[in-house]
Formats: C-alpha cells, structure tokens, sequence
C-alpha cells in the first residue's frame, strides 16, 4: 500500500522542478514515517538532477539532506517514538550482511546500499528524497537529532556534516595536527569547524581570500588564495591531511608536494574528469591519496552528537519551494554561503 505525498519533482534531466505528488510506501512494522521540515540542497543533487554522473531515473524527488518530526511508527519500532527529532542522510537500506555492513561501515555496503533518491528499493520500487512533505524510512537508517540543533542547520549535517567528519576521524585530525580544507563551501565550511572542534590546526585553501573573514570566524587559523602562484611553494611541507572538499580539477602534484611526511591527501569531492599525479609526488615523504564517502549509520550519529555538543551547524539560506530552481543556478555559480535549505512546508499541496 502506498499514500500520495507533495513533492518538488523534476520530471526529466535539467527540467525545471515542478509541485506535484509521489507515491511512499505505508508504515510497516519497523519503519518511522516522518514528516519532513527542512531539506538541504547539495551539489550532488545537481549532479544527478543533470545527469552529470550519468544516467539518472526520474521523475526524481533530490534530497538526502532531511530533517523533520517522527509523525508515526511501525508496531516494531524501538529506536523512535511519535515527536522525536530526526534526520535520514544519502541511504535507507543496506544488506546488513556483508563484511563491510557488519563493521557499521554502510556506505560500502558490497551489495550496494539503497540511495535516498535516485535509486530503488531491493524490492525494485524507486526512492524518492527530501524535497518532499513526508518519508518513510526504516528506523535502522533513521538518526537522532539532538535538542541542541536547530532542525534547519541541522539538515545539512547530514551529507556535508558526515561527510568532512568521517575523513577527519580517520585520519586523526586533533591537536598536534594540521589539517587543510580546500574550498570554503558547503562541505569545505563544515570541514573548517569540525576540524577546529577536534582541535588541529586549521588551513584553508581557496581560489581568493573573498571567504577569508569566513574562514577565520569559522575556526580557520590561516587562509591562503591557490590563485596565488607563491602559495604551493610557501606551504611545501605543511600538512598532515587535506581535505579536498572540491568537484573541480585540481592540481593534484601541487597539493601533495604541501604534504607532511606521511600526510595524506582525502578527497570527498568528486570531479567528473580523472584526477592524475606523478608517482614521485608520493613515493617522496610516503605520501598518501585516498578518498572518503559519507559515514555509516554509527559514525552520523556520533557526528550529530559531536556538533551539538560543540555547537557546529550549517550556515544555510532558508528558501521556500518555488526558489529551488534558481538556488541550483546559485549554487553551481558558487554563490551561497554555505547551504541552501528547502522549508518543506512551503512545497505546495495538491
């Protein structure tokens, strides 16, 4: 059984979203039906909406970036009552099987996890995001917002949040080190605090200094232009991990020759062209490339409680429904600071 909800649909690649319904599944025993508030919008949103990674399915609902109130609950729900302040991120299942899985490491799920949007259900039924008035979501993929997070900025932790704060952890960003942050966005402003709370000493590394008064409230200790040519010199041997929060080419021989013996360079962004590098920039000094996506279901939740704890939240533009369409424009010229968030509310009913 389903029940017809109010969306923001786009019905093929690069349409314009339009107020129209989707259908979701009826509670069953273990899912939580939540009425979504607050939607972030991230850059992978546009990516899929355009068709940028590829073939996408539609009529697509984005969102994985959801907070909202527990409106009901399957006769087997334990994790969640009716009014509890939750928040569901880029997945909804996972096979809960695989080695992988079983480490709360879901987001490598060997099966593949089911994505919020823009995937289906192993049941083969599609999945439709935030940008919606309701979700239903089983309650293992469900988190727990803290009181101490406003429902607004706390919607982006969920993708942006998670995704510079699992990096971080595994590398062991803390005190004695020093951690870089390039691009001073929706993830880049995320990383900066974060890294701050764990106590490294933060760099940020953007095209020009126009963020940089940004960047130094936020918890940034320096801040440096890469358009700068002295820049990469100056910092040569630096840092113990870059962050490299960035969907654009960047010079990957640059950045690595600003590393640390040892240091790592993690990217989180995903350019849609081939990153390359000359081997010597690694053998020299041991250094490391890698790569990061989101957190498992465990590690969010650490993440929402340690930005509670911390007071880290999204800086973000609260837009009503009828502004998406020119906040995807907005975002792709770079000019938000740092997250736009759909008011749900203002999503028309049919």
């Amino acid at each position: 059984m389903t029940s017809t909800v109010p969306a923001l649909v786009t019905p093929s690649a690069s349409a314009p979203f339009e107020a129209s319904t989707v259908e979701v599944r009826d509670v069953g025993a273990h899912d939580v039906q939540i009425d979504v508030a607050y939607a972030g919008i991230c850059h992978s949103d546009i990516h899929q909406v355009r068709e940028e990674w590829g073939p996408a399915l539609f009529p697509m609902v984005p969102g994985h970036e959801i907070a909202g109130i527990v409106s009901a609950i399957g006769d087997g729900v334990t994790r969640y009552a009716v009014g509890d302040r939750v928040g569901v991120g880029c997945f909804v299942d996972s096979c809960r099987e695989c080695e992988n899985c079983l480490a709360g490491e879901e987001q490598f799920c060997l099966k593949g996890n089911v994505p919020t949007y823009n995937g289906r259900q192993y049941s083969g039924e599609p999945t439709y995001g935030g940008y919606s008035r309701r979700v239903v979501v089983d309650e293992n993929y469900v988190l727990g917002i803290p009181e101490g997070l406003a429902l607004d900025a706390a919607a982006p932790l969920l993708c942006a949040g998670i995704t510079t704060y699992s990096p971080l952890k595994h590398w062991g960003a803390g005190p004695g080190t020093r951690v870089a942050v390039v691009g001073m966005g929706g993830l880049g402003h995320m990383g900066v605090q974060i890294a701050h709370a764990l106590g490294a000493h933060v760099t940020v590394l953007s095209q020009t200094l126009s963020k940089r008064e940004d960047g130094m409230r936020l918890g940034a200790d320096e801040y440096y232009a890469t358009s700068d040519p002295e820049t990469f010199s100056r910092l040569r041997g630096s840092f113990d991990l870059i962050i490299n929060t960035v969907s654009a080419d960047v010079d990957v021989d640059a950045y690595l020759g600003t590393l640390r013996r040892n240091g790592s360079l993690v990217f989180v962004g995903l350019p849609e062209d081939a990153q390359t590098f000359r081997v010597g920039s690694v053998i020299g000094g041991r250094r490391s490339i890698a790569g990061s996506n989101i957190g498992g279901i465990r590690e969010t939740q650490e993440m929402l409680d340690f930005c509670a704890e911390h007071g880290i939240a999204a800086e973000i533009e609260l837009i009503d429904a009828s502004h998406v369409n020119e906040a995807y424009d907005r975002v792709v010229r770079s000019d938000v600071r740092y997250r736009f968030v759909i008011d749900t509310a203002t999503i028309p009913a049919s």
